[in-house]
């Protein structure tokens, strides 16, 4: 076989349709790969805003270059086998086919993901619940799905479209607020006195977690809120105690206020609320 008869039978092969759509994606393939690289060298490069938004908004970039790397894919397909996509488009309107193929869904998730990033909603790496079922830690922001880790380890996808509430734990400040119920027998001004020693041991354990304001004091530092309630549940007096922190430290503080308030409660002998059923039998039936 001469070398012409090699050029025309290379050339044959890479003018069939095959080796066009193969070629286009390794091309799409590779270009995707060398805008995300570029795109996470320009944010490890650059310091304009925190590390969270960054994160944030890397994800939902690369979000985009992957939706619209796949649209153009497909309709590079279409144009391979000679269809025209610009007069699909215009013969049958874009409404229209959007509709024709059931992704009003998918439209809904879109938008839906814009305005939660417009809005301020949440950040990659924040500490959310939705829809007041799945808790965890953000691990990414898609154009139309989020992802979230929950405790236990498992990765739970949400359509943006399908989220309704969304209760984040790292805005910036969290409020603990911690009660205990302890028995109606307990003398309520001798619980006053007692938590607020304790209001005081806290503050010197967990200074650290408190927010701070310019100056570096305690904007709202562990405070005896009061008598929460008379009647808590019907089994005795109620007391809480509040303190403002750190977003990041949110739960080790709420945990450690607990330590404290339990071991405080253990040392001075207060008897805790207990459940009581109270089992009445009916006078009719003794008659």
């Amino acid at each position: 076989m001469s070398i012409k008869e090699i050029l025309l039978f290379i050339k044959s092969i890479l003018e069939s349709n095959i080796a066009q759509i193969i070629i286009g994606g390794v091309i799409t393939f590779a270009v995707v790969i060398i805008l995300r690289r570029i795109i996470r060298s320009f944010f490890k490069r650059t310091r304009f805003v925190d590390d969270k938004k960054e994160k944030t908004i890397e994800s939902m970039l690369n979000s985009i270059i992957k939706y619209v790397a796949t649209i153009g894919f497909v309709f590079y397909i279409l144009s391979v086998f000679g269809i025209r996509v610009e007069s699909l488009l215009a013969g049958a309107g874009v409404l229209g086919i959007v509709i024709g193929i059931g992704a009003q869904s998918l439209v809904q998730d879109l938008f839906a993901g814009i305005f939660l990033l417009y809005e301020k909603q949440l950040q990659q790496g924040d500490w959310i619940k939705v829809n007041q079922t799945f808790e965890g830690l953000v691990e990414e922001i898609g154009f139309r799905v989020i992802k979230v880790r929950q405790w236990s380890g498992t990765l739970v996808t949400i359509s943006s479209g399908q989220i309704q509430t969304i209760e984040n734990y790292n805005m910036n400040k969290m409020r603990v607020i911690e009660s205990v119920t302890v028995s109606f027998y307990e003398d309520p001004k001798k619980l006053f006195a007692i938590l607020e020693q304790t209001c005081e041991r806290l503050n010197e354990e967990l200074g650290s977690y408190l927010k701070k304001d310019f100056t570096g004091n305690p904007i709202e530092p562990f405070t005896l809120y009061g008598m929460g309630s008379l009647n808590d549940n019907y089994r005795g007096y109620q007391y809480t105690i509040t303190g403002l922190c750190e977003d990041l430290v949110y739960f080790t503080a709420a945990k450690e206020t607990r330590r404290i308030m339990a071991q405080t409660m253990f040392e001075h002998g207060i008897q805790m609320a207990e459940q009581h059923i109270d089992m009445r039998s009916d006078i009719r039936n003794k008659e």
